[in-house]
């Protein structure tokens, strides 16, 4: 069970994401402040209900980022892996039977059309470095440990508001995968999982390197 519910958590977490994602680009339409208050406000709210059960990471990427961060086991992060895509392709199911698979496919984050797969990637690398490194500042160093549910939904919304109308700031590779294995949708999919998984890994490795400070030598421990 110790093991189980902390996979739980984050399928429910990046369930809600995904589902609720979809839903406003449907209503939203072109709206992006709307869409990333959306994703915003939904992030806030299931990172400060999971942070205590899971570290509320709701993200592969943010995933991938602890373990180059030092933060999380391989064989954690698997499970972890596993909860959130299951969260996102059962999100997108259930938005394919409600609203079809038109909606499913616009509320899919995608490349604009003036946008090569490669400046696509480097976005989405960029997008998610802010995302994994205020992840690590505010939800997993003890010094910064205060709003981290409000400081990472409000980089999603953020990096929204600059990325959705460039790849759709997807950040997120279940925010991708699950619409896709729902509608059969998979143009330009690479893009997704290699842009976060870069800016993921660089996040993690940057605030390890740079920004941690070391354990404090015991007395026994002093030269």
């Amino acid at each position: 069970m110790e093991k189980l519910r902390p996979c739980i958590a984050e399928f429910i977490g990046t369930f809600a994401l995904i589902f609720v994602g979809i839903g406003a680009i449907k209503t939203a339409g072109h709206d992006v402040l709307a869409v990333a208050l959306a994703h915003g406000l939904t992030i806030a709210a299931f990172v400060s209900a999971t942070m205590h059960i899971s570290g509320g990471q709701l993200n592969p990427a943010v995933t991938f980022g602890l373990v180059c961060g030092g933060h999380m086991t391989w064989a954690a992060a698997i499970r972890y892996w596993i909860a959130q895509l299951l969260g996102g392709i059962s999100a997108a199911l259930i938005c394919l039977s409600l609203f079809g698979r038109d909606v499913v496919v616009t509320g899919t984050p995608q490349l604009a059309i003036n946008l090569t797969p490669g400046q696509g990637i480097l976005v989405e690398a960029i997008l998610t470095f802010f995302l994994v490194f205020v992840v690590h500042g505010t939800g997993i160093d003890e010094r910064g440990r205060r709003v981290a549910g409000l400081a990472i939904g409000s980089t999603i919304t953020l990096d929204i508001l600059f990325g959705g109308p460039l790849t759709g700031a997807a950040m997120n590779p279940a925010r991708v995968f699950g619409p896709a294995v729902a509608a059969g949708f998979w143009k330009a999919h690479y893009v997704y999982w290699l842009g976060p998984m870069i800016g993921g890994a660089a996040g993690g490795f940057v605030y390890r390197i740079f920004m941690e400070r070391p354990p404090a030598l015991s007395s026994a421990e002093r030269p």
